[in-house]
């Protein structure tokens, strides 16, 4: 029984009681008549008359008291609906397809705004989905724009009585709509928005060195001539800037500068290139900008952030973090390396205070290690030794191309069984005293047992590549320095410096040593001075080029799958070498990919070559390029990272086809924003 019913019978009841108490009357008419027959006449009369006068009103005047009562109703609802009708607030309602079944005048107001006549909400506001029409009670928020106004669209499903539910007939839903009109309200939003203040910073990468190429007289000409380019450039968005030291600058600008700053890719980076007064090296410079936080100072401290993440990735670039989303430019220019060693020995003195307050060392790389990250962690193990420290290498998958190099550890009577540990026995051994040393790798992610990181609380990386927004930052010592050919140099610079006397045994010198020629291609690929002063300390301490060369020989079934690779290669946009290494029946498919990514730049016209390779459900890429081609950028859209020249990715849960068409948008993005020289 629904509603309606409920107050038909009530209203029918309280017409009938006056006939009901006609009971009562014949009742007492039997007891008066039982002590008095004349009085009980008198009152027979009077209840006669009641009974008679209470039908003819209940049959006489019922049907207009219902009238009455109809016409109320229909009144209260014509008001009702006049009232909805002529509602300052658009309203409708549409069906379960989106159709238009009513709508009230603002509501036809708004529709008079467009061209054509809408037949259905969604081609009113392409935001909503039939879907969201069915909102089940709940009311549903959408937000768009139709003309030039900007609405809240609010929708909520309505209840409709049906007085044939049990009749098979089809069930159809109502969707009423409402209209709010924010188009103000985001405007003044946005004003307010476009008035907060930004906070940046602008280091030159290569002061000294660029002041040390020109002569002297000309220095403070160069320095002139930059502080005009770094002011003119600010000054153009009303900003302000301070110059904090010699090659450091703090700047201040309103945030709707941003959009434009932003459109161009701080041109300022180029700009500064263009400085040359008979200086033989390019000024380059760094910018950390920070916004949207919920101070002044928490923005400054974003941008302090942003320039540590601008310098870790190698200078020559830009890093805006907004709130926490973090945005990257620029980055084409080749790492300056520092001829100064005063970093990495601060670096090392720093290393061994630490190692010498714990009585435990756990050296770990990235998952998969290659021979730079085996060699690096070799490093580390000699160092930790040479401080009688107890040290234990995390390495739960061996690839075979460090498998070779492992056996002249694992066989020798010279070192312990428990120099190579699983992840997991590595983790049983954690307490206070325990210190983790991560090498080639500054991505917790990939790290091959990403769950000591957590455990450990005196933790130490030491990596070459880029950073990128996933950085360990529990670190307490990061030495992170993308202008170093690899980790392998890296530390043994360190050894140099950390103490006295270390003496560096022949397969330990030889990994160091095979790590170095792998990550430099035979010392063509990213190396410096200190590269091969690296490289001669290594020698001298008794790496064999003979011993290191027959460790890298491939078996003929490997070789094969990387001539498979360089064979199916493909060229996109005429400058892009794209292949697929064969993974089945291969050991360590990864590493091949990776070498054969190499030798498709040695094809003339080949700006950047990718090799994508299916291993464990997991697509993996090796990116290489020579100096045209940012690979880490590419890679870092495909959620990888790395170096300038040398980049990867790994992506769970797809098929090489859809890899290759992930890379080939990833590339024709890059090359319409002319991020490709």
């Amino acid at each position: 029984m629904n509603d309606q019913t409920k107050v038909r019978g009530k209203f029918r009841i309280y017409l009938q009681w006056p006939v009901m108490l006609s009971a009562l009357w014949i009742l007492v008419t039997v007891a008066v008549s039982a002590l008095d027959l004349r009085a009980g006449i008198l009152v027979s009369a009077a209840t006669v008359i009641y009974l008679a006068v209470s039908l003819g009103l209940y049959f006489t005047r019922r049907r207009a008291l219902l009238s009455g009562m109809l016409e109320c109703a229909l009144q209260y609802s014509e008001t009702q609906v006049r009232q909805l009708d002529e509602l300052l607030v658009p309203y409708a309602v549409v069906d379960e397809n989106g159709r238009l079944v009513w709508m009230n005048q603002e509501f036809s107001r708004v529709l008079e705004a467009g061209r054509n006549e809408p037949k259905t909400l969604m081609s009113i506001f392409p935001q909503i989905t039939k879907e969201q029409l069915k909102t089940e009670g709940e009311i549903v928020t959408v937000h768009d724009v139709y003309g030039e106004r900007s609405y809240r669209i609010d929708l909520r499903e309505l209840a409709v009585d049906s007085e044939q539910e049990s009749l098979e007939e089809p069930h159809h839903s109502l969707t009423a709509v409402c209209l709010s009109d924010e188009t103000q309200i985001l405007k003044y939003r946005q004003e307010i928005n476009d008035q907060k203040m930004v906070a940046g910073l602008i280091y030159l990468d290569n002061y000294d060195e660029a002041l040390e190429s020109v002569e002297e007289v000309r220095r403070s000409l160069l320095i002139a001539l930059i502080d005009r380019k770094i002011n003119k450039y600010i000054s153009s968005m009303n900003g302000i800037v301070k110059k904090l030291e010699k090659d450091k600058y703090f700047f201040a600008v309103k945030q709707q500068y941003m959009g434009k700053i932003q459109e161009d890719h701080f041109s300022i980076l180029e700009e500064v290139k263009t400085v040359n007064i008979g200086n033989e090296m390019a000024v380059t410079l760094s910018i950390g900008i920070g916004m949207n936080g919920d101070s002044y100072s928490q923005n400054y401290e974003y941008a302090r952030t942003a320039i540590d993440m601008a310098l870790g990735r190698g200078g020559d670039q830009a890093v805006v973090k907004d709130s926490g989303k973090i945005q990257y430019y620029g980055g084409k220019a080749q790492q300056v390396e520092k001829t100064t060693r005063v970093k990495a020995r601060v670096k090392a003195h720093a290393l061994r205070e630490l190692m010498e307050g714990k009585d435990r060392l756990l050296i770990m790389g990235h998952r998969m290690a290659d021979i730079d990250s085996f060699g690096a962690a070799v490093g580390i193990y000699r160092i930790a030794t040479a401080l009688n420290k107890k040290a234990n290498i995390v390495l739960n998958q061996v690839t075979s191309s460090v498998r070779p190099m492992m056996e002249r550890f694992t066989e020798s009577s010279d070192y312990p069984e428990d120099m190579f540990l699983k992840g997991e026995e590595a983790a049983a051994l954690v307490d206070n005293t325990a210190m983790l040393v991560v090498v080639d790798v500054n991505r917790p992610s990939i790290t091959d047992e990403p769950s000591l990181l957590k455990m450990v609380r005196t933790i130490v990386v030491l990596d070459h590549h880029r950073a990128s927004s996933e950085v360990i930052d529990n670190a307490v010592l990061s030495y992170v320095e993308p202008y170093a050919s690899s980790a392998c140099e890296m530390v043994a610079e360190v050894l140099q410096y950390i103490a006295d006397g270390i003496k560096v045994k022949a397969p330990e010198a030889d990994a160091m040593y095979a790590g170095i020629v792998i990550d430099t291609q035979n010392f063509t690929n990213q190396t410096g001075v200190r590269t091969f002063e690296a490289a001669a300390f290594l020698r001298r301490s008794g790496a064999d080029i003979t011993r290191v060369r027959k460790l890298f020989r491939e078996n003929m079934v490997d070789y094969q799958a990387k001539a498979e690779a360089v064979r199916n290669a493909q060229v996109y946009m005429d400058a892009f070498a794209i292949s697929v290494c064969p993974s089945d029946g291969i050991e360590s498919p990864t590493i091949l990919g990776a070498q054969a990514a190499n030798e498709l730049l040695e094809i003339r016209g080949i700006k950047a070559s990718v090799v994508l390779t299916l291993y464990n459900g997991v697509v993996y890429y090796s990116a290489r390029s020579i100096d045209e081609v940012n690979v880490q950028v590419m890679m870092e859209k495909l959620g990888g990272g790395g170096h300038r020249t040398i980049a990867g990715a790994q992506i769970p849960d797809i098929t090489l086809d859809d890899g290759i068409s992930r890379l080939k948008d990833v590339i024709r993005q890059m090359v319409e924003e002319g991020q490709v020289s």
